[in-house]
């Protein structure tokens, strides 16, 4: 009951968007996160597998989005495995890179990266680390803060992609804004070495727009959910990790008011 009851108020006390003069639909949809597929890892292969096959069974989903470590370690033969495993999704799926996911001398880079996506699933649009994709009226950022030559676990969003995240939040000023991204601006516990560099450099671009609603997150393998200044920071456990956790998140609009987002985690059936 207590879960239920932080779930209603933050959605109550999300003020973020006021004013958006670009009605949006109520939309579903799921986050999956650090998967850790590994070719040979059985456990992670049945966790995905149970992931997929349950998101599949669920109503009124529009889409999925991985929020990155999709895989173990930056080898071609588990990112096609893992691509495979999820084109049985029923809805469409979106990617995220995280840290585990790219490694430039290692022959897996973000360029790599994608179009080995993109050769395993034909219907795949997204084609760089930094894209926009639209739904019901809502606009969703992925941004990156990957790095790709000398990967590590401390997030570090680039200053261009800064420039271009500005851009794409003020193109779309009139549109409720959730940003996709692998590592979180607010920890959902300390972990100085999962931490993001320089966050305050992020929030300067946050502060100067008022159109996003929510960052959703991963990395930590927690749970964690925070509302600061308009803006509900979403941190999802791990898949890979008993209980084995995605979540399904609804954001549920009404005319003349703010939306409201609703979170609720659920476990993954492991053999």
């Amino acid at each position: 009951m207590k879960k239920n009851i932080i779930k209603l108020l933050a959605g109550l006390i999300l003020f973020a968007g006021v004013g958006l003069e670009v009605q949006a639909k109520d939309i579903k949809f799921v986050q999956v996160t650090d998967v850790h597929y590994t070719k040979g890892n059985q456990y992670s292969l049945d966790a995905l597998e149970g992931a997929v096959k349950e998101i599949n069974k669920l109503d009124d989903v529009a889409f999925v989005v991985f929020t990155g470590d999709n895989i173990g370690s930056p080898k071609k033969e588990n990112l096609v495995k893992f691509v495979r495993t999820v084109n049985k999704l029923n809805v469409p799926y979106y990617l995220v890179i995280g840290n585990h996911d790219v490694y430039k001398s290692g022959g897996m880079s973000k360029e790599n990266y994608i179009d080995i996506v993109k050769a395993n699933n034909i219907l795949y649009k997204p084609s760089k680390p930094n894209y926009v994709f639209k739904k019901d009226g809502f606009v969703f950022i992925v941004v990156d803060g990957a790095k790709e030559v000398i990967p590590g676990s401390i997030g570090y969003y680039r200053e261009s992609t800064l420039e271009w995240l500005d851009k794409q939040l003020k193109k779309y000023k009139k549109h409720p804004v959730v940003i996709l991204q692998h590592y979180p601006l607010i920890e959902p516990k300390e972990h100085k070495s999962h931490r993001t560099y320089q966050p305050e450099k992020y929030f300067e671009v946050l502060e100067k727009h008022k159109n996003v609603i929510a960052i959703i997150s991963g990395h930590y393998h927690v749970n964690g959910e925070k509302m600061q200044d308009g803006i509900y920071h979403i941190s999802t456990p791990a898949l890979y990790n008993p209980p084995n956790y995605y979540k399904v998140i609804d954001i549920v609009t009404t005319p003349g008011f703010s939306p409201m987002i609703y979170t609720e985690l659920k476990s993954a059936d492991v053999k």
